[in-house]
């Protein structure tokens, strides 16, 4: 396992970090997007912290990233995860250590919760989420349209035991 690689992402990663994305719309169970987003768009919805990348050799294979739920005061320390692995490389551990990776990376920045919002039929992601702590806390019926179908939303989250437990 030396060729794995867990780091902070670059903005030179940003083309495979996007072609991941891209496996991701394809798919039509990740993500309510149809289109990847430009470098500036991403740049400015994600959080500067907890930009990690999985690297098999040399080549990025994986990426997670927080998203801000609020702009409250309040909610400084929770935030929206997204994580991709790309389809070559699913099946190996990779999506596990990369979910650990991010999990230590937002505890260390002081998020004390991690909420994720997953389709149904992502079963691999569910569990992914699962295996990490993640636990549903609801579902949203018919949130939002993709390709013209209505889509369920599975709301997962994760509380950490070592931030915000006072």
């Amino acid at each position: 396992m030396d060729s794995i690689i867990m780091e902070y992402m670059k903005k030179e990663d940003w083309p495979e970090v996007r072609d991941i994305y891209i496996e991701g719309i394809k798919t039509g169970n990740a993500t309510f997007d149809t289109e990847p987003p430009t470098w500036d768009e991403w740049n400015s919805k994600y959080l500067q912290t907890c930009r990690l990348v999985v690297r098999e050799h040399g080549r990025v294979v994986g990426w997670a990233a927080l998203l801000p739920i609020s702009s409250k005061k309040a909610h400084a320390g929770v935030a929206e995860l997204s994580i991709y692995l790309g389809a070559k490389s699913r099946g190996k551990g990779l999506g596990r250590r990369l979910m650990e990776f991010l999990v230590a990376e937002s505890e260390a920045a002081g998020f004390w919760t991690l909420q994720s919002g997953v389709f149904p039929e992502n079963v691999g992601s569910i569990y992914l989420h699962e295996k990490a702590g993640f636990y549903e806390v609801g579902i949203r019926k018919r949130i939002g349209k993709l390709d013209g179908v209505w889509r369920d939303v599975i709301l997962l989250e994760r509380r950490s035991k070592v931030i915000g437990i006072d």
